[in-house]
């Protein structure tokens, strides 16, 4: 289940990337990193992400919050899924 979620989480992040268009250079960093971590996390089911990839998301969050509110309201409900799960 819980891995449904997330998993329709980043499909509704990627969604928003395509829309939103090109991104500033760290923009586009922190997504490919958030991007990475999250793909790790859906492929290695068995493997406990560190807590890394919560700190990606909440900078990813502080970095988009002005000018992409759609984008952050997604990374943040995907930070609240991971945190709830124990990640």
């Amino acid at each position: 289940m819980k891995n449904n979620k997330i998993r329709e989480l980043f499909e509704q992040l990627q969604d928003e990337l395509e829309r939103i268009g090109p991104l500033d250079e760290k923009g586009r960093d922190l997504v490919d990193h958030i991007t990475a971590d999250i793909t790790n996390l859906l492929d290695d089911s068995g493997k406990q992400p560190d807590e890394t990839i919560l700190q990606g998301l909440q900078d990813s969050i502080d970095h988009f919050k002005i000018e992409h509110p759609k984008l952050t309201m997604a990374l943040s409900e995907m930070m609240s899924i991971l945190s709830n799960a124990g990640i």
